[in-house]
């Protein structure tokens, strides 16, 4: 399991404000947290509780999309999927064998165990409850990850900050349908960033637009992205990305970039 952020280091406020200043995101950064109590959960500040069932997707958009602090636990849930992937919901035979998905997203109950066995989830019993809400909120003290929604061009200036230093070639996947298994699933598991394409689900019901893409990553990882991001504008590598232009002489454009070198 990951390795959570000391509240010491950690500023929500100034990082946010400066993840806006350098990518122009549309959508509010948050910060996801696993609770291994439910009272927890129910402590955090101007907490919100369901009163209806929901899947994951909508609960992290409540935050996301309406700003708001959200607690759940898995019987606000809808379905054993949802539950299963952030560990509040056991991965057992049957969840494996995923016979709903037959006839759906899949054509025989072999493909739909494959991509049940392909998911990255959080292991059953570590944690009862969930909560999420804005990053520059403070009201989870730190998160385990924080959320960024960006179009693809935000997302490779992203990267590209996440690489500055310590450089590593990411490898990530995709699943398919339950996405966010590649997302918040995956990050909470390993602790590592992790990119994915939101899935129909999360864009039917979480409201996610199609341009948008999610990277799930511990507040560490946000706040190294950060930094390299800022190293990368000094350097004219910024966004928006600006077109040259496709029948240009790339020679001054390239010159401005590595002429010096």
């Amino acid at each position: 399991m990951q390795q959570q952020t000391s509240s010491e280091t950690f500023d929500p406020v100034s990082m946010v404000a400066e993840l806006n200043n350098l990518l122009r995101l549309k959508t509010t950064v948050i910060g996801l947290k696993m609770f291994a109590t439910v009272e927890e959960m129910a402590a955090i500040p101007k907490i919100r509780r369901p009163s209806a069932i929901h899947t994951t997707d909508q609960i992290v958009s409540m935050a996301s999309r309406l700003g708001w602090t959200v607690g759940i636990t898995g019987d606000d849930l809808a379905g054993a999927q949802c539950r299963a992937v952030i560990g509040l919901g056991p991965q057992d035979e049957t969840w494996r064998a995923g016979a709903n998905y037959v006839g759906v997203w899949h054509g025989t109950a072999e493909d739909a165990r494959k991509r049940q066995e392909a998911l990255d989830v959080v292991p059953f019993g570590h944690y009862q409850a969930m909560a999420v809400s804005p990053l520059a909120s403070g009201r989870l003290d730190p998160p385990d990850i924080c959320l960024v929604y960006a179009t693809p061009g935000q997302m490779i200036i992203l990267i590209n900050g996440l690489q500055y230093t310590g450089y590593k070639k990411f490898e990530w996947s995709v699943v398919g349908e339950t996405a966010c298994a590649d997302s918040w699933g995956r990050a909470i598991k390993t602790g590592e960033p992790s990119l994915s394409l939101p899935c129909f689900a999360e864009r039917r019901y979480g409201g996610v637009p199609d341009e948008e893409m999610l990277m799930a990553l511990k507040p560490s990882d946000l706040a190294k992205a950060i930094v390299g991001m800022k190293q990368l504008a000094k350097n004219g590598l910024r966004y928006p990305i600006a077109p040259y232009g496709i029948q240009s002489d790339v020679r001054a454009g390239m010159g401005v970039s590595y002429g010096k070198k």
